[in-house]
């Protein structure tokens, strides 16, 4: 059985940073499957925030964070990460991992997803 477990959220002042991570055990991922995140914030639908294929490299951004967040993948240790820069009030949310063997567009945009990870907080607050 498939694990992710989320680490690195936190409170934040507006402007500030977080790096989130996203640690997969179980087995190791198959080398087509897609990772990513999304959030949810209190009283809005879970979105698909960023997602990254290991297959071909391929990524998603939502416009909300594009220019922001930048998600990257270390295969070997079979983590993704998720660097959150200029953070905004509106990115308090719960972040959540996910991985999905297809591909990021039915991943993020679609939110075909196979595994979940416990979710981690990300408050942006003064």
């Amino acid at each position: 059985q498939l694990q992710l477990v989320e680490s690195g959220g936190g409170l934040v002042q507006p402007g500030g940073s977080l790096r989130l991570s996203c640690a997969a055990s179980g087995f190791t991922l198959p080398y087509y499957y897609t990772i990513g995140w999304f959030r949810q914030a209190p009283g809005k639908e879970r979105e698909g925030v960023s997602c990254i294929s290991s297959s071909d490299g391929s990524t998603y951004y939502a416009d909300s964070v594009k220019g922001r967040f930048t998600i990257s993948r270390d295969n070997a240790k079979n983590t993704v990460y998720l660097q959150m820069n200029s953070l905004k009030p509106e990115d308090t949310a719960v972040y959540y991992c996910a991985a999905d063997g297809g591909t990021v567009q039915a991943m993020c945009v679609v939110g075909f997803v196979d595994y979940w990870g416990q979710g981690t907080q990300v408050t942006v607050s003064s």
